[in-house]
């Protein structure tokens, strides 16, 4: 709960973050830290509509069990547990950036005087069909849905578990790959991609290794192919100039974002996909007190590409965001936000992924403990969670060693018996 809803006093700045994913909560934290020893600190206060922080490289993770649900979405107040930020769960209805008031569902209205836009976008697509028959994978709740119809599945008296996965981008061939897994020989996965390769923005390298693993694992890729509608046992596609109807028992759908509806109603500049103009310094154009991160915002790099919509390009703005901030209560200069493509890693199943990284290609189990470790050790939010993490994998591993040891032992006890019954 909330300590005071009013503006902050004339000693202390308060900063909102609405939005709890990456640039959020990483905003957050390093705020926390670069106030730590200040007298001059800030009130923090970080709003989200969930609980729990998702760690959303290792979603896949949860549909092979790979990771437990702990690991991968930590409580908000437990990572925020030895810092000064304030954590409030509310659903935000709106924001009025002339009067510096954000608008809580079931609350009074909140005052800020510096505010972080970083609630990202949801699934959307205007495909009939499916917002009704499609299984998202985005959140936290979408990935505890498809584990609950996979079970029923698996349960079930069919010979053929039949997925078509709709999208050929990362979050596609990714899921795609714990999919074989999980399901065996049971399952027939399809991925129906509307253009002429999969993953369009990763290195030849991750797209090359990538399909070659989909394809040797039994994975079909439907190339050039248009979904038309989706129903609840099939996917209408076109290819060239002929329609078909694919029977599925499950459709994924990881196509399409959009923007939410109350960050269209804000009176500042947005391009044509709604996302919120910003200067190079993250902050909305006309409002420099409000910077915007993530996908929500059109932000463009020194070339005046568009940054990608990633993790690691959260992460980067997160850091850039919580200097700003800082520099702006301190009244310093600010500084321009420059992206750094650290490279790309994609998990392509229980026992494969591929690592692109500064012209170094990694690819099968060199990869899949590359991918593994940057993110624990690295990525993860807080030291004490990555501990946790940390220690709790290396509990399993050697129970599991010692099971193996044990076993291994009384298999040798056994031959060893068989082979020399004859003189006993």
């Amino acid at each position: 709960m909330l300590k005071n809803l009013q503006s902050g006093s004339s000693n202390q700045a308060r900063i909102c973050i609405l939005g709890g994913g990456f640039a959020g909560l990483y905003t957050a934290l390093y705020l926390d830290r670069l106030f730590r020893s200040k007298a001059n600190k800030p009130e923090i206060i970080l709003i989200d509509q969930k609980d729990r922080f998702l760690f959303t490289p290792f979603l896949y993770e949860l549909i092979t069990g790979e990771l437990q649900t702990w690991e991968v979405a930590p409580p908000f107040q437990k990572l925020l547990i030895d810092t000064e930020v304030q954590f409030h769960q509310g659903t935000i209805q709106g924001v009025d950036l002339e009067r510096h008031q954000i608008q809580l569902q079931d609350s009074p209205a909140l005052f800020y005087d510096y505010l972080v836009l970083a609630v990202g976008r949801r699934t959307y697509s205007d495909v009939p069909g499916v917002s009704t028959h499609a299984y998202a994978f985005r959140t936290l709740s979408d990935a505890i849905r498809l584990q609950e119809k996979l079970h029923i599945l698996e349960n079930s008296n069919l010979s053929k578990i039949r997925v078509g996965i709709l999208g050929g981008g990362a979050n596609a061939v990714e899921l795609a790959g714990k999919l074989v897994d999980r399901l065996g020989e049971r399952g027939e996965i399809s991925l129906i991609v509307r253009g002429q390769k999969i993953l369009k923005n990763f290195s030849t390298c991750c797209q090359n290794v990538a399909y070659k693993s989909l394809i040797n694992r039994g994975v079909q890729i439907k190339f050039q192919t248009q979904v038309q509608a989706v129903g609840e046992n099939s996917i209408n596609i076109i290819q060239g100039s002929q329609t078909y109807t694919v029977p599925v028992d499950l459709v994924i759908g990881t196509i399409g974002t959009q923007a939410r509806e109350w960050l269209h109603l804000l009176s500042c500049q947005h391009n044509s996909q709604g996302q919120l103009l910003t200067q190079p310094t993250l902050q909305l154009i006309d409002f420099p007190e409000v910077f915007a991160l993530g996908d929500l915002a059109d932000i463009r790099d020194r070339k005046g590409q568009q940054v990608p919509t990633t993790a690691q390009a959260a992460f980067q703005q997160a850091n850039c965001a919580a200097k700003n901030l800082k520099a702006a209560i301190d009244k310093k200069p600010l500084r321009a936000f420059h992206y750094l493509h650290l490279g790309q890693m994609l998990t392509l199943g229980v026992h494969a992924a591929t690592v692109s990284s500064f012209g170094i290609e990694l690819k099968g189990f060199l990869a899949r403990l590359t991918r593994k470790a940057v993110y624990i050790l690295l990525r993860m939010p807080t030291i004490d969670h990555r501990y946790q993490v940390v220690r709790y994998r290396l509990k399993r591993l050697a129970l599991k060693s010692v099971q193996q040891f044990i076993q291994g032992f009384k298999q040798g006890v056994y031959r060893f018996k068989k082979a020399f019954s004859f003189f006993l």
